[in-house]
């Protein structure tokens, strides 16, 4: 294992050995501002998340929902590249040392040229990418030049994926599974749901060693407690974004992230 995989799986590791779930932030590079994006992912390290996901803004997204869609829609018109993204990794885990992946669909990677993503993503201390709409079975080139950059290779698992399946998916996959706890798209949600924790424990009935960690509709401390008694991590998006998108300037909203984090935090240790 070479490259910031190996961190992300020493983060993962330690959240297990303090007998917790990892914390794991997603917000989108170039929201509000290429600067202010990375300011945001620090506030959330600050406030106690392990991990960051950086999304990678696209015009047509096919999981996220309509808060991460308006924050995108800002991030585009306000003309990030993939560049922006890369700097957003580097800067971000710079700054903090701690492990930071990109979520992005496949068009952009495949337009960009897969070399060329993976060894920026590497250069620029990327533990890996998370890619939702890369079926495995088609994945190989991606794979190839992952491992020769050292990258996670994360993929989504839903409740409609069959056993088979997700033999599949843990077998191809690195870094940790990410279980995406209901059908539809991203969004807070007023309850988690059963479904997620018998995703998990049918992914982990693969035999696989990943980590599982849960995402889609987790908003609060009460619900991060709740998939953190059954998950290796817990994933929250949407909630972030809403409090930038719902704070009265920037710093405002940085701030609305550092205290999220921080009642999340709380949440996955049990002592919210």
């Amino acid at each position: 294992m070479s490259g910031n995989i190996q961190l992300l799986s020493e983060t993962l590791a330690a959240a297990k050995a303090e007998g917790r779930s990892a914390l794991i932030a997603y917000l989108p590079a170039g929201f509000p501002t290429v600067d202010g994006g990375i300011e945001a992912i620090k506030a959330a390290f600050d406030g106690g998340a392990d991990i960051v996901e950086v999304g990678l803004p696209h015009s047509d997204p096919v999981l996220d929902g309509p808060v991460i869609q308006t924050a995108d829609d800002i991030a585009l018109r306000g003309g990030v590249r993939i560049a922006d993204v890369m700097r957003t990794v580097r800067e971000a885990h710079e700054a903090t040392g701690k492990p930071v992946l990109v979520m992005t669909y496949w068009n952009p990677i495949d337009r960009y040229g897969v070399e060329r993503f993976t060894a920026e993503l590497a250069e620029a201390g990327g533990a890996g990418c998370i890619l939702p709409d890369l079926p495995v079975q088609e994945s190989a080139l991606w794979r190839e030049h992952a491992d020769k950059h050292g990258l996670a290779t994360v993929f989504v698992v839903a409740p409609s994926s069959k056993d088979a399946r997700l033999a599949q998916i843990t077998a191809a996959g690195s870094g940790f599974v990410y279980a995406a706890s209901l059908m539809g798209v991203t969004g807070t949600r007023a309850s988690v749901g059963a479904q997620a924790q018998d995703l998990v424990e049918r992914t982990r009935a693969t035999g696989t060693e990943l980590p599982v960690c849960v995402g889609l509709g987790v908003s609060n401390a009460e619900q991060a407690a709740e998939v953190a008694g059954f998950a290796d991590g817990v994933i929250v998006g949407s909630a972030f974004v809403k409090r930038m998108l719902d704070a009265p300037d920037d710093a405002a909203g940085v701030e609305a992230v550092r205290a999220l984090a921080g009642d999340l935090a709380k949440g996955v240790r049990g002592t919210a």
